[in-house]
């Protein structure tokens, strides 16, 4: 079929843009650096890779939680003692004073 000057055919576009794609699927099947059993063989190591560095890092994590916890009760038991001690030395003291009120009236 002839086609006059200046008509339009996408034929030859089509066709170009089909081997276009045929060319680059080839190209990147001979390129590819592994089969796709060796990628998700792969995928499966890094994914295992990752989980135990997750892991380890959960458990320094649960160490450093457990440390602070500890500090903290440590501390917080210090500090009660010391108002444990200042309340005791202020009930002693009220009491001193009430008793020189009570002898000096």
């Amino acid at each position: 079929m002839k086609h006059e000057e200046g008509s339009y055919c996408p034929g030859p576009l089509i066709f170009s843009f089909f081997l276009g794609g045929l060319v680059g699927a080839g190209v990147a099947l001979l390129l590819a650096p592994k089969s796709g059993r060796e990628t998700r063989e792969r995928i499966k190591e890094l994914a295992g890779e990752a989980k135990g560095k997750a892991e380890e890092v959960i458990e320094q994590a649960k160490v450093k939680v457990t440390s602070a916890v500890e500090k903290g009760k440590e501390v917080f038991e210090e500090k009660k003692s010391i108002v444990t001690t200042a309340i005791e030395a202020g009930k002693e003291a009220y009491e001193k004073e009430k008793e020189k009120l009570a002898k000096g009236h």
